[in-house]
């Protein structure tokens, strides 16, 4: 990363829309005349109405985060030291949403190298553990430890490290809320550190606690700049005028939204400049769509994978189309400067737009849905089996259709009635519960299902997504179709202590998620694939067909 100046200036919003200016500019004098800014960073949980005060009074302490995770610097630099001292300089994270995609951003950024595991996929766990175990520690990271994903993980490393002969309590870190059953867990086995985050600080705004921190500090990031450069924003963040950027930023996507833009295009424009925030956007995915995707309402956010990818420069009058970078590509608002200051430019205004939205920006009420239906498939594994039949098969790919799709003919006409379920304004979301190294292709299917339909089209990995903009696809604007995509295992992994393998949860996970968005009135299309290579070539061609 780049030095920075210490001006928390740095950080930047632009707005390059005369129209979106026009109607910002209004909802940036509300703001400013009602002090928000000030009230936000003085943790005013009054600021969401009295509906969201109680949860908002536990959720604010990440506006001061950037001086009271100071101390974490020195523990974080010396386990670092002990452990290189030790051999052991691979670090593999095991945590969902915030607790992975904030140190993720982090360390890619960087440029550090950090394996990180928020995934169900067999395959991709384990190529993980066909690292280097010797070398190796696991950081396990999570608010309650009760996160399915998280402890498969844990369970799953600590017999490896057992059965090559390494002593796992000292190869296992934890990061977790004081009082958790996963604090508890850890003093019990005697992990080799516990590291206690805030907490009054929710997942999505916890770039900056321990959950960001620690994970990408023992990967070789400088967190102590990363808290330099939030510092140095703060006091532009925290001021009532209308130069603050933050009010700036979310005046342009209360006014956008009000106008019917409820999507928001996220791209960097700045690819290959030093410094370059690497995956921002999937970091500003979960804050966004957890944070205001609820009520019927908020904003779905899109990331995309270059300025002049389909559906940023041609975003239409539903979307904005916003660059992590200069103002190019079509982008009508532009956001800049040094990854702490964006993370808390980006916290300030989404929890602004909350307000503007007239919601509670700390809670996720639609999360656990999915969660406690892919628990009822794994409590009756007669129920889950692999899934029902499929409506019918088109080489490599089993079709499993449902509302919006009626299973006749092939994958092409499948995925053509599929497609044409699309509302006015809606959108369609991927969802790929597959393994996102070795199946990396399957991520060219958003573009292609943009390019081809000209609708806004989200991709994720499942059940990443399920910790981000799963919030949004059952809470917020209903307008949204649903892509599946699972896969056969060529291996599978036993969960120890569990009656379930990994291959098994992932499958509970797509199916129970699929089954509350139909309880939605939500259109689903799953598409299995016996073969992954063939069956991803298979569907990319088919989309690709649909032009015909």
């Amino acid at each position: 990363m780049a030095d920075d100046m210490g001006d928390g200036r740095a950080i930047r919003v632009v707005i390059g829309d005369a129209e979106l200016g026009s109607g910002a500019a209004a909802l940036l004098d509300e703001l400013v005349n009602e002090k928000v800014a000030s009230r936000l960073a003085a943790q005013d949980a009054t600021l969401w109405g009295p509906d969201a005060e109680a949860e908002a009074s536990i959720r604010l302490s990440w506006t001061t985060l950037y001086t009271t995770s100071r101390p974490l610097i020195g523990q974080i630099e010396n386990l670092r030291a002990e452990l290189r001292a030790e051999g052991v300089d691979r670090v593999v994270l095991a945590g969902m949403g915030g607790s992975s995609l904030a140190p993720e951003v982090i360390a890619a950024t960087e440029g550090v190298p950090l394996t990180v595991l928020d995934t169900t996929d067999p395959g991709q766990v384990a190529d993980a553990l066909a690292g280097d175990l010797r070398r190796t520690v696991l950081v396990v990271s999570s608010k309650s430890g009760g996160t399915v994903e998280t402890d498969s993980h844990r369970r799953i490393f600590a017999k490896a490290f057992a059965d090559a002969g390494i002593d796992a309590a000292r190869r296992i870190v934890v990061v977790t809320d004081p009082g958790s059953p996963l604090a508890e867990l850890a003093e019990a086995e005697g992990y080799r550190k516990v590291f206690l985050a805030d907490p009054h600080v929710g997942g999505r705004y916890s770039a900056l606690t321990a959950f960001g921190l620690v994970p990408a500090g023992l990967a070789g990031a400088d967190v102590a700049r990363l808290l330099d450069q939030a510092a140095a924003a703060a006091d532009v963040l925290s001021a009532d005028d209308a130069d603050n950027p933050a009010l700036t930023l979310a005046a342009a996507l209360g006014a956008a939204h009000a106008a019917g833009a409820e999507k928001v295009v996220l791209t960097n424009t700045d690819a290959g400049v030093p410094g370059t925030l690497t995956g921002f956007g999937d970091w500003a995915e979960q804050l966004i769509a957890e944070s205001t995707g609820k009520q019927g309402t908020g904003l779905l956010p899109v990331v995309v994978e270059k300025p002049d990818a389909p559906g940023f420069a041609d975003a239409g009058s539903g979307a904005t189309p916003v660059a992590i970078g200069p103002l190019a590509g079509g982008a009508t608002v532009a956001t800049g400067g040094p990854l702490g200051g964006q993370f808390l430019l980006w916290e300030y205004a989404t929890a602004v737009v909350g307000r503007l939205l007239g919601i509670n920006p700390f809670d996720q009420p639609d999360v656990e849905a999915a969660k406690r239906a892919a628990r009822s498939l794994l409590d009756d594994p007669d129920q889950l089996g692999s899934g029902s039949p499929p409506s019918t098969v088109d080489g490599p790919v089993e079709i499993h259709a449902s509302a919006g799709a009626t299973g006749d003919g092939g994958l092409t006409e499948v995925l053509r009635d599929f497609l044409d379920t699309v509302p006015e304004r809606g959108y369609v979301a991927v969802q790929a519960y597959l393994d996102r190294l070795d199946d990396a292709s399957a991520a060219l299917l958003r573009s292609e299902l943009a390019r081809v339909t000209g609708v806004q089209t989200t991709f994720g990995w499942g059940p990443r997504f399920l910790h981000s903009t799963g919030q949004y696809h059952k809470g917020g604007h209903q307008n949204g179709i649903f892509l599946q995509v699972t896969g056969a295992h060529e291996r599978d992994l036993e969960v120890p202590g569990r009656p379930y393998t990994l291959g098994t949860l992932q499958l509970a996970q797509a199916l129970g998620d699929g089954d509350v968005l139909r309880e939605h009135g939500r259109p689903v299309l799953r598409l299995h694939l016996t073969d992954r290579a063939a069956g991803l070539a298979e569907i990319i061609r088919a989309v690709q067909d649909l032009r015909v």
